[in-house]
């Protein structure tokens, strides 16, 4: 276990680096130690993946899962790891123990189990999106730098090759100046709109479920069916729709290549939206101001909506791709037809070759050794003292302009105007009541 004169360094250090500009990526050689301890909360589907790898490189010492069959299976796998249904709990008996920890629940619960180990110095690897609500998203961003905190997000296209190159492709001219860009994902493959209201209904609690964990720091109700253990992503108050599942993997490649930051202005579009439930399509013009490009249109699709057949794709070239990004610019257009910018390139290929040939830039940015894999390079980043490419100072923002794009769908055909520095809503202030939980559980509160 590693000691706790060593987390406090850590945290000392990193406290030191805040001032200072520091490469983003953690590099190291990939090697299983088991110097740390790491435990898990939310420990299936992608919990089970997640924990997994944390595995590889740490001793995993606590399972958390409010579903008593997803946390049986798991400690069949990792026996020597004690097993709780409520991470507070498992805080409060294993908090000082505990050197890391993988939080993969629902988008509603990210945000206090996130506080809860960050309060207690504990490095962190937060499932995307990190949180449902824009003041959840600043508090932890805030709560991180103050304790010093190692943190990443599950965004693995953040660490591999495809989204570096696509950086230094755009910083070294391959498309000129960007002024547009489109974004967009087959997402819900669950339900939304009416249908998903209609389904969400009172019932009787399974035996399994632990539903008061579940809930979280959200008001106590009763057990609804409809929502555990998929679909709450189409709910507003558990899930983040469309925009909350996938646009932290496909809109991480143009956000960091263009340096996007916060939009300044958004409009949205949407069909079958409910007072709960988030829409069943959707598409948001987001403008931004950038350092290189200047004013910036990305616009987002979702449900089976996407931009027009761009104009450089050869005919003899499917236009059928789930979900990508397109960066158009002044001499040309970047593609990229998969969740994780693994396959960028220029299109037409006979120009991407050419450019290739002729102007292929220096790689300048450095390689994280663990790509596909953000919980194995949160571990390396502790171990070496390093930044994880999606720390908080990235993920935060990238997950805002997720945020900013639902409370344009959520206000659908009113221009929302972002202050930035406000952090508000100028020009519909009806809108700002989606920055916050509406209501919290007594003793769930950590915004503050």
């Amino acid at each position: 276990m590693i000691t706790q004169n060593r987390r406090r360094f850590l945290q000392t250090s990193a406290v030191a680096a805040g001032g200072l500009v520091l490469p983003r990526f953690s590099i190291g050689q990939d090697q299983p130690s088991k110097k740390l301890n790491f435990a898990a909360i939310g420990v299936g589907g992608k919990g089970d993946s997640d924990l997994a790898h944390s595995a590889e490189l740490a001793n995993i010492v606590a399972i958390c899962d409010v579903d008593r069959r997803t946390l049986a299976r798991a400690q069949a796998k990792y026996p020597n790891a004690k097993a709780f249904e409520n991470y507070k709990e498992m805080f409060e008996t294993m908090g000082d123990k505990i050197d890391g920890v993988t939080i993969s629940t629902p988008d509603h619960a990210h945000f206090p189990a996130a506080m809860m180990a960050i309060s207690r110095g504990i490095h962190v690897c937060v499932q995307k999106p990190l949180v449902n609500r824009i003041s959840e998203a600043n508090a932890l961003h805030q709560a991180a730098k103050k304790k010093g905190v190692k943190t990443n997000m599950g965004n693995q296209g953040h660490t591999g090759e495809g989204i570096r190159r696509l950086k230094e492709w755009v910083a070294a001219g391959m498309v000129g100046k960007v002024k547009e860009v489109h974004v967009w994902t087959n997402r819900p493959i669950w339900p939304q709109g009416s249908k998903a209201k209609a389904e969400i209904v009172p019932a009787d609690a399974p035996d399994y479920l632990n539903w008061q964990a579940w809930l979280a720091q959200c008001p106590d109700i009763p057990y609804h069916q409809g929502l555990h253990d998929f679909k709450w992503r189409g709910h507003m108050e558990y899930g983040s729709g469309a925009v909350g599942d996938m646009c932290c993997h496909l809109a991480d490649g143009p956000f960091w290549a263009l340096d996007l930051g916060e939009p300044y202005k958004l409009e949205g579009q949407c069909e079958d939206i409910t007072d709960v439930t988030w829409p069943v399509n959707g598409r948001v013009e987001c403008h931004f101001k950038t350092p290189a490009h200047g004013d910036v249109k990305l616009t987002w699709y979702e449900g089976g909506l996407r931009p027009e057949r761009p104009a450089g794709l050869e005919e003899s070239r499917k236009w059928e791709a789930k979900g990508g990004f397109l960066i158009v610019g002044e001499e040309g257009t970047i593609m990229n037809t998969d969740d994780y910018c693994s396959s960028p390139r220029m299109i037409p290929e006979e120009k991407f070759k050419a450019w290739m040939k002729d102007k292929e830039p220096q790689k300048t940015l450095e390689r994280c050794l663990s790509p596909g894999n953000p919980q194995k390079e949160l571990i390396l980043a502790i171990e070496q003292d390093k930044i994880c490419g999606s720390n908080f100072d990235y993920a935060v923002p990238l997950t805002k302009f997720g945020l900013l794009a639902n409370l344009a769908i959520g206000n659908p055909g009113k221009v929302i105007d972002w202050d930035v520095a406000a952090q508000k809503v100028t020009s519909v202030p009806e809108a700002n009541a989606m920055l916050n939980r509406a209501a919290v559980r007594p003793g769930w509160d950590f915004t503050a």
